[in-house]
């Protein structure tokens, strides 16, 4: 029975030597493989949805895994941020709340899932992995976030009037997940150096975006300037989701470019000019 219970660890570890024993390029090729993988499943789940839907779930829960990897694996929070993770505990409360009323059931058990691994980060980075967390850097006070994003949501407001506080609510967390990365990036930025499964990270959420955004066009398009006709109609809360999007993909995308710079030149450990 105790070589039982030592079995699973030590196979664990061997997995992990095994994929840090890859170069970069390869790691990203499996990533790729696993990020194909979990997009065939999540559109057998999901079929009333459009690819580039999909492939933005998927991508984020690619993001999550690596953090469960990151923390589980390699026993180190180093180099995440965790007001981004506090942050993204707020806008996922929010979206599940908005998504009981507004949207399938689909989408909040997506987001109860990431919801449920986001406060698992949090509780290892703050009780377990303490020590390697690099508090110092991590400085952004959330109130940077919260308090001008509550200003646009109020500006934006929807005005749905069966429902004041859900409109409130649903433009509130669009603008914060909008910029919620920028605390990992302020530390990405002081620390200059970014370990693999940190850029892994990041990059899966740049990836995310783009496809979000995407989809954003994908629907202007489809609807034949539809959906920018209500916008001149007075609906600026579709404008202002729009711009988020917009935001996101911008504020990964100097990221992301770098990313892959350094996946091409081979190179282990990304590292950042100092204007990034």
């Amino acid at each position: 029975m105790s070589h039982k219970r030592g079995a699973t660890p030590t196979v664990g570890r061997q997995v992990a030597r095994w994929v840090r024993g890859r170069t970069m390029r390869q790691q990203v090729s499996m990533g790729t493989i696993a990020a194909l993988a979990l997009l065939v499943l999540l559109k057998m789940f999901m079929k009333g949805e459009t690819h580039l839907f999909v492939a933005s779930r998927t991508s984020h829960a690619v993001g999550i895994l690596l953090l469960l990897y990151k923390l589980t694996i390699t026993k180190t929070c180093s180099g995440l941020s965790m007001k981004t993770q506090e942050l993204t505990v707020i806008f996922l409360i929010m979206k599940i709340m908005c998504y009981f009323t507004l949207l399938s059931k689909i989408h909040v058990l997506l987001d109860s899932i990431s919801l449920a691994s986001t406060l698992w980060v949090i509780y290892m980075m703050r009780y377990k992995l303490q020590n390697t967390y690099m508090q110092e850097l991590d400085t952004m006070p959330l109130y940077y976030v919260l308090v001008p994003c509550a200003v646009v949501a109020l500006i934006g407001h929807p005005g749905w009037q069966s429902d004041i506080v859900t409109g409130f609510f649903y433009m509130y967390f669009t603008t914060i997940e909008a910029v919620s990365v920028l605390p990992q990036l302020l530390l990405i930025q002081k620390a200059k150096l970014v370990e693999p499964f940190t850029a892994h990270y990041v990059f899966a959420l740049g990836v995310a975006r783009f496809f979000s955004c995407a989809n954003w066009i994908s629907s202007l398009i489809n609807t034949k300037g539809g959906l920018l006709t209500q916008i001149g109609q007075g609906h600026l809360y579709l404008l202002v989701i729009l711009l988020s999007e917009v935001v996101q993909t911008f504020i990964l995308a100097d990221f992301c470019y770098y990313y892959v710079k350094s996946v091409m030149e081979g190179q282990r450990t990304m590292r950042l000019p100092s204007m990034v």
